[in-house]
């Protein structure tokens, strides 16, 4: 059976709204606005190129092309979610594709909308941004994007609306992003686990700072997920290990070892020895006079 067809359509104020194509009947529209009660009804299995875009990226780039091609008389599609299908889709003459596709098939999607005349702006792998020979513009601005699942990708861009312009390399756009992670860092919570929780990210750090450590089988149990986790619907990201009293006792004392390796590395800093008589010379020191 034909699957439904699902996109989404945005306005200038960031206004979603859901487009259904009922395939099974007709080719008639029908607008939805519970967009998250919507979606349930469609969640496919998800792949590596689900990377969601929060909405404050999403504000800034559509307020960027907004500055550099005025959108206030195009309709703003953004047809790559789950279920969305971007060649199924009846594109209105004013159409402008403003989204986030999956990387994997960028260069494919750019000329399918090419050669059918069809504006688009996307995101696209920022280190492989130049791979493909397809007449249009590539933006770069070194943009670290943190995406709704957790993951922080280097972003570029591409676009057919910029004419005979190749490369564009934006600093601004940049200082955007740059501005935007900041804020997000500053209001990111942090985790502190017990000893007794062993992590990827505390066992690296030890190896980082030159320390390292080993632990065996039988003092780890695989952990996902602490109790005290699970009201507020939290785990352990990448999972972990709940460590016995031996093993979590190494772990401290590594944790220890590398925190004070650390404090004391610092670079072109020459720490000066006391010498032997400078040290007999101290103990002589704070007597009675």
């Amino acid at each position: 059976m034909a699957k439904d067809i699902i996109y989404k359509t945005v306005d200038l104020f960031g206004n979603e709204q859901i487009q259904l194509i009922e395939k099974k009947k007709s080719s008639n529209k029908t607008l939805f606005t519970d967009y998250e009660g919507f979606v349930d009804k469609f969640k496919d299995k998800k792949t590596t190129d689900d990377c969601y875009t929060p909405k404050e990226v999403m504000d800034i780039i559509i307020d960027y092309v907004n500055n550099k091609y005025p959108l206030k008389d195009m309709q703003i599609i953004r047809p790559f979610f789950p279920g969305g299908d971007f060649e199924s889709i009846d594109y209105p003459s004013n159409a402008v594709v403003i989204d986030n596709p999956p990387f994997s098939i960028v260069t494919k999607i750019c000329k399918y909308y090419i050669e059918r005349g069809i504006k688009f702006f996307l995101f696209c792998p920022h280190l492989t941004a130049f791979c493909s020979d397809i007449d249009a513009t590539h933006i770069i601005a070194s943009a670290d994007i943190t995406y709704e699942n957790g993951a922080t990708i280097k972003t570029a861009f591409v676009s057919n609306m910029f004419g005979d312009v190749k490369i564009i390399g934006d600093s601004e756009l940049h200082k955007k992003f740059k501005e935007l992670q900041e804020r997000n860092k500053a209001n990111l919570p942090k985790y502190e686990y017990p000893d007794h929780i062993v992590t990827v990210s505390k066992i690296a750090y030890c190896v980082e700072k030159g320390v390292s450590i080993t632990i065996d089988k039988k003092d780890l149990k695989h952990y996902r997920r602490m109790d005290a986790q699970k009201k507020h619907g939290k785990g352990l990201f990448g999972s972990g290990f709940l460590a016995s009293n031996k093993a979590a006792a190494a772990v401290a004392a590594a944790a220890a070892a590398a925190a004070a390796a650390a404090a004391n590395k610092k670079d072109n800093v020459i720490v000066w020895e006391l010498s032997p008589k400078e040290l007999q010379i101290i103990e002589t020191l704070g007597g009675s006079l």
